[in-house]
């Protein structure tokens, strides 16, 4: 695989939350180097970058390793998503362009055709663009970016079931639009409120391979331990 210098991070990301780099396993520059096509310089950047956003740990005489996350801190960016897509959504509405609803009003009508087909699959990719296109409807760039790496760690942490009444779930995001097209950012803020309340409820913790381990226990070291990814993962794919 090669790859850009300036998306070895995206790349190593992607990987981490897609599972091809399991928790706790060394991440080494030469492997890392080798698999994505570039020098050792961006992946150390890149590194850098995922240790800050809370992927990676780095070990004193030790290097990289994907970090392992505990039932608390994944718990806690569910209570951080619900407070801030609420907000997004009533700044959306105080700031929206007509642009924005058009490409929101168009994702409901596709998310509606395709919960009426019942093509459950079809509409995990639809609900992460709803989502992305209503925070960048609000005009806030650092809260975009906020909610965007909420998404990816969500997505990391968690496997979410398929909603029992899909069109009641896009009625749902077609209500918030129209409160986001008439500009009543209290309206949007509550129906938010409820819908990210009902999506939180469907999050299921993905386990590791040492079942019950809440505490983050450091495994033996598995350098280099790679998996295929079969796909490549994109906040709009993370299920909401």
């Amino acid at each position: 695989m090669h790859i850009p210098a300036h998306s070895a991070c995206k790349a190593i990301r992607d990987d981490i939350v897609s599972g091809v780099f399991e928790r706790g396993s060394r991440l080494t520059e030469d492997l890392l180097a080798r698999r994505y096509g570039v020098s050792r310089v961006p992946v150390r950047e890149a590194l850098r970058t995922l240790e800050a956003e809370g992927f990676v740990v780095t070990r004193r005489h030790a290097g990289a390793w994907v970090a392992e996350p505990t039932e608390l801190e994944a718990a806690d960016l569910l209570e951080v998503r619900m407070l801030l897509e609420p907000l997004g959504a009533a700044r959306a509405a105080r700031r929206r362009t007509e642009a924005h609803l058009k490409v929101l009003r168009g994702l409901v009508g596709l998310g509606r055709d395709r919960a009426g087909r019942g093509e459950v699959e079809e509409l995990r990719p639809l609900d992460g663009w709803f989502h992305e296109t209503l925070v960048q409807a609000s005009g806030s760039p650092g809260l975009t970016a906020l909610l965007t790496q909420l998404r990816y760690k969500i997505a990391w942490m968690y496997t979410v079931e398929p909603p029992a009444r899909p069109m009641d779930s896009w009625a749902e995001r077609g209500a918030i639009v129209d409160a986001v097209a008439r500009r009543d950012a209290d309206r949007a803020r509550a129906l938010a409120a409820q819908h990210v309340e009902r999506a939180a409820a469907a999050h299921r913790l993905r386990r590791t391979d040492r079942p019950g381990d809440r505490t983050a226990r450091r495994p033996a070291p598995r350098t280099g331990r790679v998996r295929t990814s079969k796909h490549s993962v994109h906040t709009a794919g993370a299920r909401h």
